[in-house]
């Protein structure tokens, strides 16, 4: 596989449509929302949903989710014990070449990162992935409407219990993210595992729908995608972001259309705008 050439940046938008995008389970599983009532999708959610997708896409996933586990390992540990050169640097001590074997196995070790930190392992590594990804944050404070439901629990009897079921009537989230070069390289990280990653950011929302997010309830609006022509980039990652300008055209949005999104320029840094599926 050839390295990431230089630095990227991305942005995308994700509309919220009548769903709980990511409920909070301290507080009774409603949508989560930051102090001054914006509502927020957390990295770690974000983060899940890319490898769900990597994973529907064919890639080898380090940390699965226990109902989609399609290597038959039951936790972390047991899926390393399955990797042999990993067991041969542990015989041998060996951080580096424990950690260049993950990387090369599994395409969110080498993306994301990964603390491999087993009890009875005579080794500790932690790899710094070049990924990283900003919790999602609403463009403005959201509106959850709470409703009360009847739900069957108990499998031995009829009974049923009252229950309560939150949601977003509409928002508009914000998703910002990078991938570093330098780490890149460390890891292995390429070109192609950045178009993988485009491409999962792209169709994040496909295979993910639940009660609390039916199908089309959540969608990827937009990408934007912009590669920098060296290593270390032309500008920061926080000027790049700030080039994406969001205005609402009525005071209470109800969808996409309702909102104009505006993008400035900065001297020799293309972008790559891609449509959600």
């Amino acid at each position: 596989m050839s390295e990431l050439k230089g630095k990227i940046d991305f942005t995308l938008f994700i509309s919220v449509t009548n769903a709980n995008p990511n409920g909070d389970p301290l507080n009774g599983n409603r949508p989560r929302e930051d102090f001054d009532g914006f509502g927020e999708i957390s990295d770690v959610c974000l983060k899940r949903k890319i490898r769900n997708r990597l994973q529907d896409l064919g890639e080898k996933i380090f940390v699965q989710s226990e109902d989609r586990c399609d290597d038959g390992c039951k936790s972390l540990a047991d899926r390393t014990k399955t990797n042999d050169k990993m067991q041969k640097a542990l015989k041998t001590k060996d951080d580096e070449a424990y950690a260049k074997a993950a990387c090369e196995s599994w395409i969110d070790v080498r993306a994301f990162g990964q603390v491999f930190a087993f009890k009875g392992n005579s080794v500790s590594v932690g790899v710094r992935g070049p990924v990283t990804i900003q919790s999602a944050f609403s463009v403005d404070p959201i509106d959850i409407e709470s409703i009360q439901i009847t739900k069957s629990v108990n499998s031995e009897t009829s009974h049923d219990t009252m229950g309560m079921k939150h949601r977003v009537n509409f928002a508009l989230y914000t998703v910002k993210g990078s991938i570093n070069h330098q780490l890149a390289e460390k890891t292995g990280f390429s070109d192609e595992d950045a178009e993988k990653i485009k491409e999962a950011l792209r169709t994040l929302f496909e295979n993910d729908a639940s009660s609390a997010r039916p199908d089309g309830s959540m969608e990827v609006v937009k990408v934007y995608w912009w590669k920098h022509n060296c290593p270390m980039g032309q500008y920061s990652s926080a000027k790049v972001h700030r080039l994406l300008k969001i205005e609402k055209k009525t005071e209470f949005p109800k969808n996409i259309d309702d909102y104009e999104i505006t993008l400035d320029s900065l001297p020799g840094l293309e972008v790559e705008i891609i449509e959600g599926i």
